[in-house]
């Protein structure tokens, strides 16, 4: 027996071109506790979520304690907060997208050099998506990026540190900017009602917000700003609390009865539906190793930014190799629509996925969930590129999510979950976002319009 036999960490997944490797091994969940100490921060709304709405778990997230539960296991569990989401209005406690402000005469330039998109285009109240990437190409973190003024900009962070990363990158730049983290607190309102709770909490005038727009507002005399956005793929805002550890009870208390006024209730982040969404989440389905290549954010990158940016050289080489046909990478995130019984929880593994051909494990899943509209288990996976090369002629970018490939794997999910124990599901190649989004993202849009370009040639 080699080495690489003897290896717990499945070494027949090809992770060579990561330094430190997914953890593979399938311990599970040993049920263990959460320690609540002052090491981790609890958000201003600790108390709401646990003390007052019930929240009965939580995970780490930004070094702060983040609500997971709300609706107890025998009670539905997180599928009945699906429910709640998709066919009313749930309220998020989501203070840990901690806000890292850049403000002064060089804001724009530092955000534009840290950036991966052109930002310079961003006018005061306009809000995006982006990401950042090391020299490398890898994605540091893909926050939501507001500019409230023209001098300022706040990076509405997910799982990563990163005010860190700014300040560091400042000390050898000398941008004219203050960089820290500033006492604002987010929650998110989701679902088909959100907009009918927003005109209740602040008027009407948040019905003329655009998407990824900002305005102003004041709600029980506290200042707050708030976006159409969110994490869900259904209609949603955001409403950022400032001075957020004085005033947080004064806004969470009003518009959580407004939620309830209208038939919702507070739920932890919607997983199940971002999954479907096609959204992903930082550290589970991409990280600083991930290029936004290997996970469908392709159109992150620009070919038209004439402006340097941290990792611009290595992602146009990138770029310049998969248009070659030399796919640089071993793995590739996919869509995947798979048996097994409902997944109704979320994975404490990344399970694996296997070659049904070989049966050898060459792949495995970051984010699995039961879809109740499309009444299969979904998810996506990263499997080897060549795998994918082999049944498409297009270059292994976002382009992918536009076709429909053949494409077979078995996963190897909990007994739990499996048909028979032991045995793995059978799994498919399906198209992402699984469902589409009230809000589409520009992955989706240039999709759509794609598919309605294909119509239109085929009617002619």
């Amino acid at each position: 027996m080699s080495e690489n036999d003897d290896h717990p960490n499945y070494p027949s997944v090809d992770q060579s071109d990561r330094t430190v490797p997914r953890n593979l091994r399938q311990t599970g969940d040993p049920g263990i506790e959460m320690l609540v100490s002052t090491r981790v921060r609890k958000s201003p709304f600790f108390h709401k979520s646990f003390g007052e709405e019930g929240a009965w778990r939580c995970t780490v997230y930004n070094r702060l304690y983040h609500p997971r539960g709300l609706i107890k296991p025998e009670d539905g569990g997180v599928m009945e907060e699906y429910k709640a989401l998709t066919n009313s209005v749930t309220l998020w406690d989501v203070a840990v997208e901690r806000q890292i402000r850049v403000k002064g005469p060089d804001a724009e330039a530092l955000t534009n050099y840290v950036v991966t998109r052109d930002v310079s285009t961003m006018d005061a109240m306009d809000g995006k998506y982006v990401i950042l990437c090391n020299e490398k190409g890898g994605v540091l973190n893909d926050p939501v990026l507001l500019r409230p003024e023209e001098d300022e900009f706040w990076f509405s962070i997910s799982d990563s540190t990163l005010m860190q990363w700014l300040q560091g990158v400042n000390v050898g730049k000398d941008f004219d900017v203050e960089i820290d983290e500033i006492d604002v607190a987010p929650m998110q309102i989701q679902g088909p009602l959100s907009e009918d709770v927003m005109v209740d909490v602040v008027g009407d005038e948040v019905s003329e917000i655009p998407y990824y727009g900002l305005m102003d507002a004041e709600i029980n005399g506290v200042d707050v700003l708030i976006s159409q956005t969110g994490f869900s793929g259904e209609k949603g805002f955001e409403i950022y609390v400032e001075e957020a550890s004085k005033y947080a009870e004064r806004v969470w208390d009003p518009v959580m009865a407004t939620v309830k006024d209208h038939g919702g209730r507070q739920i932890a982040p919607g997983h199940h539906r971002r999954i479907a969404a096609g959204i992903m989440s930082w550290g589970q389905d991409l990280d600083h190793e991930t290029s936004p290549f290997q996970v469908n954010l392709g159109y992150q990158v620009p070919d038209d930014k004439d402006a340097d940016y941290i990792g611009k050289d290595a992602l146009e080489e990138q770029q310049r190799q998969i248009d070659s046909g030399n796919y640089p990478f071993a793995h590739k995130l996919i869509g995947l629509k798979m048996g097994g019984e409902p997944i109704r929880d979320y994975a404490p593994d990344f399970w694996l996925i296997s070659d049904p051909e070989t049966g050898e494990e060459c792949g495995y899943l970051t984010s699995p969930w039961w879809n109740p509209d499309l009444e299969t288990n979904i998810g996506m996976g990263f499997v080897p590129a060549e795998k994918v090369e082999a049944v498409t002629d297009t270059p292994l970018d976002d382009r992918i999510y536009k076709e429909d490939l053949d494409l077979e794997f078995d996963v190897h999910l909990p007994d739990e979950y499996a048909h028979e124990p032991g045995e793995p599901v059978f799994a498919t190649f399906a198209k992402v976002p699984f469902k589409e989004s009230v809000n589409p993202s520009a992955r989706e849009q240039a999709k759509l319009g794609a598919r309605q370009e294909a119509e239109a040639n085929n009617d002619d």
